[in-house]
């Protein structure tokens, strides 16, 4: 399911800000893109990494320039370059095992965000998740992707389209709106869990089997996952929502607390789902409990009543020469008729108690 990407031993004796990759590497070809903005229009296109510079100097208005794929280490060097990113900066874009964090690095920030997803492999889902780094400066935003960005396509169509205050606004709106875009994801990967989760109450409720069990340790432990990796963004977003960087206006702000409260609705869902799973640990013990019990019970009832059948049985089967009835003509029908009685009769008497 999650794998924790190892590997970390290659950082060790190498010098603070030494980009190295570190994490689950994506087939992801790199690529640039650049789309600048003002009231006057949207300009977009793919950018060749030698005429980044050339063309970052040329645009007007606010820049977005995306990088989607971190397989080559000199093309981020070169945007280092470009926009004097700190050494340090680099090295936490190609370390993707990094938790959501922002720093201020004065003449801009940095942000890390998680976002996840679900792929099939064999006949098992399992989830994954991918980091995206964002860095916002006075007129700039720039975001780094392992693989892909479908969840900056509804922004990317909003400036297209010059709908809303997207294209009005500033290099902070951006930003604003690209990590709300990837929050609102979350609440996808919360109705996929909660389908699963309704589907494993079902089936815990109806019929309970090994797999059940197996089940809800993975969902137990996606949750733990989330958990893991969401929690610090709370912190993230309350950070920016306080206002202590001048790089956010006071309009953008607003629009940050509703992301916050976005973030608290999503991790009170993750404890409420670790809750949810932990009660459903209790059920299956439970309904396995029960289901043997209900086998014993019917194992037992079968037993007392074969139990004074095998004695008479029994008393008639030993090898006494003058044993009486066995002369008798009807002893055989007698006794089986007796036999019949009382096993009826003791059915009728668990009935009654409600035994059965």
């Amino acid at each position: 399911m999650i794998s924790p990407s190892k590997k970390r031993s290659k950082k060790a004796g190498l010098p603070p800000g030494m980009p190295v990759h570190i994490g689950a590497k994506k087939n992801a070809s790199p690529r640039i893109t650049l789309l600048d903005y003002d009231p006057e229009g949207v300009r977009e296109a793919e950018v060749a990494p030698a005429d980044l510079a050339e063309k970052i100097k040329h645009a007007s208005g606010v820049k977005w320039v995306n990088l989607q794929g971190l397989g080559d280490i000199h093309m981020i060097e070169q945007f280092g370059a470009c926009f004097n990113l700190h050494p340090l900066v680099l090295e936490d874009i190609f370390n993707t095992e990094q938790r959501s964090k922002v720093e201020d690095y004065g003449d801009y920030l940095y942000v890390v965000l998680k976002t996840f997803g679900y792929e099939t492999r064999g006949k098992e889902e399992r989830i994954y998740s991918e980091q995206i780094s964002l860095v916002l400066g006075k007129d700039f935003v720039l975001s780094f992707l392992e693989a892909n960005g479908v969840q900056f396509e509804s922004v990317r169509d909003r400036l297209r389209a010059g709908k809303g205050q997207s294209a009005r606004l500033g290099a902070d709106f951006l930003m604003y709106n690209l990590i709300d875009s990837v929050v609102d994801t979350y609440f996808s990967i919360l109705e996929r869990l909660d389908e699963k989760t309704e589907a494993l109450e079902t089936e815990l409720v109806d019929r309970p089997q090994p797999s059940t069990l197996q089940s809800i340790q993975r969902l137990k432990r996606e949750g733990v996952f989330l958990r893991r990796a969401l929690w610090p963004l709370r912190e993230v977003i309350s950070s920016l929502q306080r206002g202590d960087s001048p790089l956010f206006s006071r309009n953008t702000l607003l629009y940050l607390r509703d992301v916050y409260d976005h973030t608290v609705h999503i991790i009170e869902s993750i404890e409420s789902l670790r809750d949810v799973t932990a009660g459903m640990l209790d059920i299956y013990l439970s309904s396995v409990s029960f289901r043997i019990s209900t086998v014993m019970k019917v194992l037992t009832v079968i037993t007392t009543i074969f139990m004074p059948l095998t004695l008479i049985t029994g008393i008639y089967g030993m090898n006494f020469t003058y044993m009486p009835g066995l002369e008798w003509h009807m002893g055989f029908f007698i006794v089986l008729t007796a036999m019949a009685v009382i096993s009826i009769a003791m059915l009728l008497l668990f009935r009654w108690k409600k035994w059965l």
